[in-house]
């Protein structure tokens, strides 16, 4: 069954978020406060920060002292080497650093301890009233997303609910960012169409649209920096199959295209 329309709506009465804070508490009051009743496959996207911030995943720099790496690193991308150590303990493996001319600090792109590719592991300053800290990543974002959503089932007594964790990557030989899922739970990460047609009758053989990475680049249309609107609403989608998680979407190494 395809999608005749969709909806997309922002969630407000939503409070700056604190390290202990119910995510899920908080959702379901403000949707209250607004109106808002969840129906059947609705799915709701939330950045990434305000789980980061009920779960304490907030650092002093402060508190942290640089590994000679981090140093050195520091020297050829002109950041804060405490910066960069975080980005080093979050990491997997350092792809590649570089600094362009025009640039005032440098970038890392990193794999992430959870698999993911993107630059300085996720590690960002935005979004946080205190100086000289950083947030970082949620340490189980699947884990996040499925504690929420089961908690908003039992309240709104429903069976298919999906939620979808963003964070905002940049991309290969693309200008600018795009929201992306780190965090899936409640609906499959992809639609496989593989052995099903096209209009035209043509077999399909490798289409696989990444269902939860659509879902979290919409949100974006809506979830703006400045504007305090880390959820929104999707209503008008339909899914079936096993659910999935955001490792479903990670390309395997020896898949690397760009190796």
């Amino acid at each position: 069954m395809s999608n005749s329309t969709l909806n997309l709506n922002i969630i407000p009465n939503i409070p700056d978020i604190e390290i202990g804070d119910d995510i899920s508490g908080i959702l379901i009051s403000a949707l209250n406060k607004s109106s808002m009743c969840l129906k059947e496959f609705d799915v709701i996207c939330i950045a990434h920060k305000i789980f980061s911030k009920a779960e304490g995943c907030i650092i002093k720099l402060k508190e942290i002292s640089p590994s000679g790496k981090a140093i050195e690193l520091a020297k050829s991308l002109n950041k804060d080497p405490r910066k960069i150590e975080v980005v080093l303990q979050e990491s997997n493996n350092i792809i590649r650093s570089f600094k362009r001319e025009e640039q005032n600090e440098g970038t890392l792109i990193c794999q992430h301890k959870l698999g993911f590719i993107c630059a300085n592991a996720g590690v960002d300053e935005s979004n946080i009233e205190c100086q000289e800290t950083v947030i970082t990543v949620p340490k189980n974002p699947d884990l996040s997303v499925q504690v929420l959503r089961k908690k908003l089932k039992n309240y709104f007594n429903l069976e298919n609910l999906g939620i979808v964790m963003s964070d905002t990557f940049g991309r290969p030989w693309r200008i600018g960012q795009v929201n992306v899922a780190i965090g899936v739970s409640g609906l499959p990460a992809t639609k496989k169409k593989q052995g099903t047609s096209d209009a035209w009758g043509n077999q399909l053989y490798v289409t696989e649209p990444a269902f939860c990475d659509e879902i979290a680049a919409s949100s974006g249309l809506l979830m703006s920096k400045a504007g305090k609107c880390p959820a929104i609403l999707l209503r008008g989608l339909s899914w079936s199959g096993k659910h999935g998680c955001a490792n479903d979407i990670l390309r395997k190494q020896n898949e690397d295209m760009f190796r």
